[in-house]
């Protein structure tokens, strides 16, 4: 990767890969404890625009396991810089003048084999164009809803949000009720977590609390994992969660940012639809 990293940019990058180092291993060791040695492999890529030598617009990391427990879950780390298409840096955040730009983060995906362990997404990213700031979030996507799982997801991540700003928890979980919605349908595709974007006040308290929102996520999701992983299921929850997988698959393909940023961007496809299950249903 041949970009040229400011001390910023490097200490984002450098943190949100050493995150995917430690929820690779969490996730890893789930399924040690259900009998599997299911691993995550990583596959490197490097970013494609034209006129840009290989590794030239940085790059990033695939990671992907399918497992006993987790039937597919991709954690995928990136860095990536160029200038967008004039068209598309008219529609974001103070790159309408100067298509410049610069990104690093964190993706997650989790597709369970369980329909009574939740699917979870999660993301913390940095981003440089005339301006520079910080985005995220995380959310819990059950098929079959649990009372007490919703409430612990919720609760740790408010406590996060509360140990920064007493007013973040409220935003920005209604900002993720109002984003994780699918208006052709009329519904939510999951129980909500909490969604944020443009952070730019003060780059040390606004990286802080982007790190702890990835700090809070293994203590928000790891625990449901492991209360509901060797539950049994019927054929009709099963059925249940590949109709709601399909519920979800149409909303990371039409209505979510991320995924047309990175097709936009000349990310690699695997990586940025690694967010779609293995399998779903329509009926």
């Amino acid at each position: 990767m041949t970009l040229t990293l400011d001390s910023r940019q490097q200490a984002a990058r450098d943190w949100f890969e050493s995150l995917r180092t430690r929820i690779c291993a969490q996730f890893e060791a789930i399924e040690r404890e259900a009998g599997s040695d299911a691993r995550f492999t990583f596959t490197p890529w490097d970013r494609e625009a034209p006129g840009l030598a290989p590794g030239e617009g940085g790059g990033g990391v695939r990671g992907v396991m399918k497992g006993r427990i987790f039937e597919k879950v991709g954690v995928n780390v990136s860095t990536v810089g160029g200038a967008f298409a004039p068209e598309f840096a008219r529609t974001i955040h103070g790159a309408g003048e100067d298509p410049s730009f610069f990104a690093t983060g964190i993706s997650l995906v989790a597709h369970m084999a369980n329909p009574h362990v939740p699917a979870v997404h999660m993301n913390t990213r940095y981003l440089v164009t005339s301006k520079s700031w910080f985005g995220g979030g995380a959310d819990l996507n059950p098929p079959l809803p649990r009372e007490e799982d919703s409430a612990h997801f919720h609760a740790t991540l408010k406590a996060a949000c509360d140990a920064h700003d007493p007013e973040y928890y409220p935003r920005f979980k209604a900002w993720a009720d109002d984003y994780f919605f699918i208006p052709h349908r009329g519904v939510h595709r999951g129980v909500g977590g909490i969604f944020y974007d443009h952070l730019e006040g003060d780059f040390d308290a606004d990286f802080a609390f982007t790190r702890a929102v990835g700090e809070s996520f293994l203590e928000a999701f790891a625990p449901i994992v492991r209360r509901r992983m060797n539950e049994s299921w019927s054929e009709e929850e099963y059925r249940a969660m590949l109709e709601w997988r399909g519920r979800y698959a149409e909303f990371n393909l039409v209505h979510d940012r991320g995924t047309l940023f990175g097709l936009k961007t000349g990310g690699n496809i695997d990586a940025i639809l690694m967010s779609l299950p293995p399998m779903a249903s329509w009926s």
